[in-house]
C-alpha cells in the first residue's frame, strides 16, 4: 500500500528528485511520476515553468495524464519536495471566524468583566460584520521559509512557542492586477496545502508595543512554511470553499474545520491583494488558518514532534519538528 495520499482529479504536479539526482517537474497519475521537463516541448526546468504557461499547460498535462504508453518512474522511489517555489507569498490572518474568537478570549485581560460566553458572542458578532463589510487583512512572507511535504521542521532556539497552522494554499497561473472577485478565480492554477508555523512569543513586539505585529520575526525562520506535497489543478476541486483541514499532531486531532468557516474565499483574497499588488505565476496565496492551534489547547511545538497536515483532495503532509539547542 501506497504511503501517499492520492489527490483528486487525474493528476497532480509535484517536484521530484530520484535519489541523488536533481530535482525534477513531474506529473502524478496513478502513483507514477512523469518527467515534465522530457515530455512538454518548452522543457520546463520546475513547475513554475509549468504554471507561467498554465492555459497551453493544461491540455498537454490532460494528455500525457493519459498516455500509458510514456516511461515513468514509481512514486515510492523518489522523494518528493515542495512542489514549486513561489516569488512571492501572500498570508491572510484573522480569516476563520472560529479561530479569531478563539485567540481572543485567550487572549482576554484578567480585568475583562465579561464572561467566556459574553465574549465569544460579542467577537462572533463583529466577525461577521467584518465578513460582510470590511476587508481581507493580509501580510507578505518569504520564499525562504518554504520546505518539502515531508522535511523536518527545524524549531530555531529563539522560538518560545512555535505553533502550528495549517491553511488551504492557491497557486497564481498568470498576472493578476486590479481583477475583480469574478475575475478572480480565472487566475488560479491549483491548491496545495501550506503549513504556516508562527513563534507566538514573537507575533506582537514587546519593546514597541505601538507598533503592533512582527510578521519578520514570528513567521520567516528557514522551513517555517511546509508545503505541498502536490499542486492540484483548480479544476479538480469543486469548491475551494468546502474543504476540510485537518491537522493531527503525534496522532491527535488538533485541527478540523471546513473552508466555509473563512470569512474571506480565494475569490475575494486575491482580488483583494491584486488592487495593490500585482500577483506572478507561482505565487501563493495563504487563506489563513482555521480554529485549534496550539495556543488554543495550550500545547506548543517541541522536539520530535509530528505533525499530519491534510486537506480534502490535497493529499497529505507529515513533517517532524527537531528542537536546535541555543
Amino acid at each position: 500500500m501506497s504511503t501517499f495520499a492520492q489527490p483528486a482529479g487525474p493528476f497532480a504536479l509535484g517536484t521530484f528528485s530520484t535519489p541523488g539526482g536533481a530535482p525534477f517537474p513531474g506529473l502524478l497519475a496513478r502513483e507514477r511520476v512523469l518527467d515534465l521537463s522530457r515530455t512538454l516541448p518548452w522543457t520546463p526546468s520546475d513547475v513554475r515553468a509549468v504554471v507561467e504557461r498554465w492555459d497551453e499547460a493544461l491540455p498537454l498535462l490532460h494528455g500525457l495524464a493519459a498516455d500509458d504508453a510514456l516511461d515513468r518512474l514509481p512514486l515510492e522511489g523518489l522523494r518528493v519536495h515542495a512542489p514549486l517555489e513561489p516569488r512571492q507569498i501572500f498570508q491572510s490572518g484573522a480569516n476563520y471566524r472560529q479561530h479569531v474568537i478563539d485567540l481572543e478570549v485567550a487572549h482576554r485581560s484578567p480585568e475583562d468583566p465579561r464572561t467566556v460566553e459574553e465574549a465569544r458572542a460579542e467577537i462572533a458578532a463583529i466577525m461577521d460584520r467584518r465578513a460582510a463589510e470590511d476587508l481581507p487583512y493580509v501580510f507578505i512572507g518569504l520564499p525562504s521559509t518554504i520546505s518539502g511535504p515531508y522535511d523536518d521542521v527545524v524549531l530555531p532556539s529563539w522560538a518560545e512557542q512555535p505553533d502550528w497552522e495549517l491553511e488551504l494554499a492557491a497557486v497564481i497561473a498568470k498576472p493578476a492586477y486590479r481583477v475583480t472577485v469574478e475575475e478572480a478565480l480565472d487566475h488560479v492554477a491549483g491548491y496545495t496545502i501550506a503549513n504556516d508555523l508562527t513563534d507566538r512569543a514573537t507575533v506582537f513586539r514587546r519593546d514597541m508595543k505601538a507598533i503592533g505585529t512582527d510578521w519578520l520575526r514570528c513567521k520567516n525562520a528557514p522551513g517555517f512554511t511546509p508545503l505541498g506535497p502536490w499542486l492540484v489543478p483548480a479544476e479538480s476541486i469543486a469548491d475551494p470553499g468546502d474543504l476540510r483541514v485537518t491537522l493531527k499532531l503525534n496522532g491527535d486531532t488538533m485541527q478540523d474545520e471546513s473552508t466555509k468557516d473563512m470569512l474571506f474565499g480565494v475569490a475575494r483574497l486575491v482580488s483583494y491583494i491584486s488592487q495593490t499588488s500585482r500577483l506572478l505565476p507561482g505565487d501563493l496565496v495563504l487563506t489563513g488558518s482555521p480554529a485549534g492551534n496550539g495556543l488554543h489547547w495550550g500545547r506548543l511545538l517541541r522536539d520530535g514532534d509530528l505533525m499530519e497536515g491534510s486537506i480534502t483532495g490535497l493529499g497529505v503532509q507529515r513533517t517532524r519538528c527537531v528542537g536546535v539547542r541555543a
